[in-house]
């Protein structure tokens, strides 16, 4: 049993579309990032950097005690490597699905996040900052474009890579992209959302937290942290 910590963000995504794609038992635990329950003290034991998604297997394959694990990244990866599902096991492949995982944690997640805060959420219109990630956003989808054109999935057969990009383009228009300009990474879309994980996964999401604007008090837990958040 997987007991998964999460919330409705494309992070949060990731792990739903890989607990669904692959059948593994889990449970969620909802973590409300707007109202601060992120920073309850038995959630910071599991997750020391105040995010989401973390999750606990409570039955390991060493046998030993529940594992924490953190960071989106570190969690698929994980999974993967437990289930055998959705990582290749030979080296080269293995390697492939790894760069284009990283890619998606250091490149396209964070460059999208900016984007939507500062055009989306930023109590500011800073044309400099939106523009530069607007910009930003776009190559990274020319990116992933560029690969796809002789390829169905970023690393070949459908992996955690993909499921870990698939998130962070969904809200496309909110960063400001058409997706009608890159034909590969349309298809690939489309390809992703019409799987029933997919579908099984999102439709979790609606039930436990259905879409509406972010209220002040939300943009205030989320986005007024610093060095003293950690600290309390």
């Amino acid at each position: 049993m997987i007991d998964l910590y999460y919330w409705t963000t494309p992070n949060g995504h990731k792990i739903t579309l890989f607990l669904e794609e692959t059948g593994l038992d889990y449970r969620i635990h909802p973590v409300n990032i707007g109202k601060g329950e992120q920073f309850q003290p038995e959630f910071l034991k599991i997750s020391p950097n105040n995010r989401i998604p973390a999750i606990v297997d409570q039955a390991p394959a060493d046998g030993g005690a529940p594992i924490p694990i953190f960071e989106s990244g570190a969690i698929l990866l994980y999974l993967a490597e437990k289930s055998g599902q959705l990582i290749p096991s030979d080296p080269r492949g293995r390697n492939e699905v790894l760069q284009w995982l990283f890619w998606q944690v250091g490149g396209l997640g964070p460059m999208a996040g900016q984007n939507h805060h500062f055009s989306q959420y930023a109590p500011e219109k800073l044309p400099y900052a939106i523009e530069r990630y607007v910009k930003e956003t776009s190559r990274l989808y020319a990116v992933m474009d560029k690969r796809l054109a002789d390829r169905e999935f970023l690393a070949g057969d459908y992996s955690i890579a993909d499921i870990a990009s698939y998130p962070w383009v969904v809200p496309y228009q909110n960063q400001g992209q058409r997706l009608e300009d890159y034909p590969n990474l349309k298809r690939w879309f489309d390809a992703i959302a019409a799987r029933p994980a997919t579908q099984r996964a999102y439709a979790r999401a609606q039930e436990i937290n259905p879409p509406k604007p972010m209220g002040e008090a939300e943009k205030k837990v989320l986005f007024g942290q610093d060095a003293s958040t950690v600290k309390r």
